[in-house]
């Protein structure tokens, strides 16, 4: 099967270095821009491809120039890791066999920006899923998906750090059923849905001083936006803005005997 890569961060290095070790046929690879790349040259080392197969990606993805390049190379399937930027139809149907994104939550569940962030906000379950790209923002069937369990002594940070490994298991598990034709994709429920823009993260920012919170949304707060070195929460005082993160860990030798909810609301 020839493969198409858009690939950044960990996860785009260790599937590429998965791919490559199972033989498979990498025909191109696109790399996110220097400037906002993570891990761009571990990915392009792993590929093996020469440069006249390497693309930078950006919004011009979708312009029939760059379109009519990566038809050239014609893919069977593509995938989509921890990618930025929003694919369309003239470009994620290219391959007859689709186009498989990473996403960093429980789809239905958490569609759109910072998805690590909401099972602490909005006590929905955190996760990893495979998906096809459709024409909707992360609405396509579910490939796979894994659920990640959240406990009180998690922030946004280290939920997002498992979710790395647990992509790079799920895929190299799900990867020989792609090959075998046996995925059986599952539509999404949309009744279950739920979908963030990046302005809802940003409404996370501020603690006001004069407004009452609870003791568990201020701590879900907290928590959510406690991600090194990404700013944290802030409240202002005299002018001047003061801001602050959290610190959990678990006191030694204490096992409760049930779990209770690790965020605001009931896990639905």
């Amino acid at each position: 099967m020839r493969v198409l890569l858009l690939a950044d961060n960990l996860v785009g290095w260790k599937v590429t270095e998965h791919l490559a070790r199972e033989g498979a046929e990498i025909v191109g690879l696109v790399t996110h821009p220097p400037e906002i790349a993570n891990y761009r040259d571990e990915i392009v080392r792993a590929s093996g491809l020469d440069a006249s197969r390497i693309f930078v990606g950006g919004k011009h993805m979708n312009s029939p120039e760059f379109v009519t390049s990566v038809s050239a190379l014609r893919p069977d399937v593509a995938l989509s890791i921890y990618w930025a930027y929003l694919l369309k139809p003239e470009f994620f149907t290219i391959p007859p066999r689709g186009t498989i994104n990473f996403h960093c939550s429980l789809l239905p569940f958490n569609r759109g920006k910072n998805p690590n962030v909401w099972p602490l906000i909005e006590g929905t379950p955190a996760g990893v899923t495979l998906h096809y790209i459709d024409a909707g923002i992360d609405t396509g069937d579910i490939v796979a998906q894994r659920e990640i369990p959240v406990d009180w002594t998690d922030t946004a940070q280290t939920i997002y750090e498992r979710m790395a490994p647990t992509f790079i298991e799920l895929f190299q598990e799900t990867w020989p059923k792609i090959l075998r034709g046996e995925i059986r994709p599952a539509k999404q429920d949309g009744a279950k849905a739920t979908f963030h823009l990046a302005k809802d993260f940003k409404q996370l920012d501020e603690i006001d001083l004069d407004k009452q919170y609870t003791a568990r949304e201020l701590l879900a707060r907290l928590r959510a936006k406690t991600f090194p070195p990404n700013p944290a929460c802030f409240f202002r005082v005299d002018g001047r803005r003061i801001f602050v993160r959290v610190s959990l860990e678990e006191a030694p030798n204490e096992q409760p005997a049930s779990r209770a909810p690790a965020s605001i609301a009931t896990r639905l």
